[in-house]
């Protein structure tokens, strides 16, 4: 093992240039997706907020007994997908309006008689604010023989889920196309380096070594510069976040990589290294 991890340190000695153009790429690409992640993480962010917004509101008919209305809030507050239920008289409805309303306020003033309904005020919890699930919900309520009508903004929530598919595809195809680069680079960096120890590889084949103890310092050097390009990526995203909030007061409420996200990086830029080497080094240890 320490004679492996010696001939891949060794190689950066060996050719300085092409592996800093690896560790640089590898890090340049992990920036540019960190960047777009940071975004993507500030938009999902945001989104949950507006996410904690989506409620179903089940009209009630009028004349339905409290005690019924009691009894089907405790049952459907034992919906998987619900997080509360809020009954709201039409007492209470009438209130909100002329509160609310303003511009009807004076309408709602001189009313002889409530036309507002009682209603139940679902909230769902986090992972069940999707189209779907509303959906779900909603039509269980239509099943209630007192409730009158179910209404969710069906249009705006489906939008939201168009919203963060859209982000997860875009988020997955730039960090797709950063990471081939990346991959080709390291490659072309492992095949020169191979090649230029052909005559030493030549050698240590002839005296038993086994293929395995020949790709193994390539395997490794592959692993290293992927670990450098994660972390200096890191560094470079860290830097970024820090002067852009410092310089913006609109912007300092942007929030930053969790520390699983920053663990998940550097692992994938020392898979981008590993998978480019093993690639390389089966290919071209066949021609030495």
């Amino acid at each position: 093992m320490n004679l492996t991890l010696r001939e891949a340190l060794l190689s950066f000695r060996r050719t300085p240039l092409l592996s800093a153009l690896s560790v640089t790429t590898i890090a340049f690409s992990l920036f540019v997706v960190g960047l777009f992640g940071l975004v993507a993480v500030n938009l999902k962010h945001a989104l949950s907020t507006v996410e904690e917004r989506v409620e179903i509101v089940a009209y009630t008919l009028r004349g339905t007994p409290t005690e019924t209305i009691a009894q089907a809030s405790s049952d459907i507050a034992a919906f998987p997908e619900v997080s509360t239920v809020n009954y709201v008289s039409e007492d209470e409805a009438l209130k909100r309006a002329r509160t609310e309303l303003v511009e009807f306020r004076d309408a709602y003033r001189d009313l002889s008689t409530n036309p507002l309904p009682a209603s139940l005020e679902i909230r769902l919890k986090p992972g069940s604010r999707d189209a779907e699930s509303v959906a779900t919900v909603a039509e269980r309520l239509k099943g209630f023989p007192f409730i009158d009508d179910v209404r969710y903004g069906r249009d705006w929530i489906a939008k939201l889920d168009h919203l963060r598919n859209l982000l997860g595809l875009v988020g997955l195809m730039v960090g797709a196309a950063f990471a081939v680069v990346a991959v080709v680079i390291i490659g072309t960096t492992i095949r020169m380096a191979v090649l230029q120890r052909a005559r030493e590889i030549s050698i240590m084949r002839l005296v038993g070594a086994t293929d395995w103890f020949v790709r193994g310092p390539f395997l490794l050097e592959g692993a290293v510069k992927g670990l450098l390009g994660g972390l200096l990526a890191i560094t470079m995203c860290a830097g970024t976040f820090s002067l852009v909030t410092s310089s913006s007061g609109l912007l300092a409420g942007l929030v930053f990589f969790e520390p699983i996200h920053l663990i998940a990086g550097v692992c994938f830029g020392v898979a981008m290294g590993l998978g480019a080497s093993m690639v390389s080094v089966g290919r071209h240890l066949r021609d030495v």
